[in-house]
């Protein structure tokens, strides 16, 4: 039995149809269910779904998420699920992101026909991602390798890299999780090569803002220590104004010390931007105590992002920022 009913009323989950986003769409709908009646899914077409071309910064910022919003807008769901590092960092007017469910891991691997390690790539190697914080970061450290755009969903990359494009591509290893693509030669980069995107890993839950049956039911599976992470590092992101695609990573995580009642709870930020070539490379790092029990977290975390973009813009990232535009 659902712990709440509600109003009697169905919730629609809008998602996209590709089958990582209908993963998630299924997860978030399992966490309702245990709060309200069991939600209808209801799938949708992204015009980043249907269009192959390499995305740039003409046809970028919500090319997956716009087509889930208006889904909500107009009124044919009711809840929206996105991946959190392709929602744009500007809130939409009638929309609440209400919900970050718990964090899946931030990582990104390497993956290739024979699971190949990063150094042991061949010269000039052929590497398939759509990141461009992911290939400054390669390039950082391997400037020889030929680091080349790839689109479509996971199961398309791997095709296109054993058909012999590539020789290697990057995925997120949350995706590769959620697959449950376990048999896949790959290997995990290390976070001090390989900083992740904003939000990665972790969910977004949309609701039309004036639907309060909807914000009251899905603001129950929020986890207050994923979304103190991810709301510094989005924060970070505006404030450098950097959208879906400047090469900029960043990373919350939240240490506990101490034990009893009070443990002292600390976020920490990391964060970097990157030249496109990865030879420019800008890091600083902050944290601040927290108590995610309070109604004040989400105010020390914006902080925090401010804090540290503001350390990132004193070093020079701004022109970074805007060649890599």
């Amino acid at each position: 039995m659902p712990a709440e009913n509600g109003d009697g009323r169905v919730l629609r989950i809008a998602t996209r149809e590709s089958p990582l986003a209908l993963w998630q769409a299924r997860h978030v709908a399992g966490l309702l269910a245990e709060r309200t009646l069991p939600p209808q899914i209801v799938p949708m077409v992204s015009s980043g779904d249907v269009d192959m071309r390499p995305i740039d910064g003409k046809r970028s910022v919500g090319v997956f998420t716009k087509r889930i919003q208006q889904a909500l807008l107009e009124d044919e769901g009711d809840v929206a699920v996105h991946s959190m590092k392709d929602l744009p960092t500007e809130p939409h007017p009638r929309l609440r992101m209400v919900a970050s469910p718990e964090r899946e891991t931030v990582a990104d691997c390497l993956v290739s026909p024979a699971g190949t390690e990063l150094e042991d790539l061949p010269h000039a190697a052929r590497i398939g991602t759509g990141s461009r914080r992911r290939a400054a970061q390669l390039l950082k450290v391997r400037p020889d390798l030929e680091v080349l755009p790839i689109r479509g969903n996971v199961q398309t990359r791997l095709q296109r890299m054993h058909d012999g494009e590539y020789d290697a591509i990057i995925l997120a290893a949350a995706g590769i999780e959620r697959l449950e693509m376990m048999d896949l030669p790959r290997v995990e980069l290390p976070l001090d090569l390989m900083l992740p995107a904003p939000g990665q890993g972790a969910l977004a839950i949309e609701v039309r803002g004036d639907d309060s049956h909807a914000v009251s039911v899905v603001s129950r599976i929020n986890v207050p220590r994923s979304a103190a992470c991810t709301s510094a590092e989005r924060t970070l992101l505006s404030d450098l104004h950097g959208g879906c695609l400047a090469p900029i990573a960043a990373l919350g995580t939240v240490t506990e010390r101490g034990g009893g009642d009070q443990p002292s709870v600390t976020l920490n930020l990391i964060a970097r931007v990157l030249s496109a070539d990865g030879k420019t490379c800008l890091e600083s790092q902050a944290d601040t105590p927290i108590d995610l029990s309070s109604d004040d977290w989400q105010r020390v975390a914006i902080e925090l992002g401010r804090n540290v973009a503001a350390m990132l813009i004193d070093q020079g990232a701004k022109p970074l920022i805007e060649a890599g535009r």
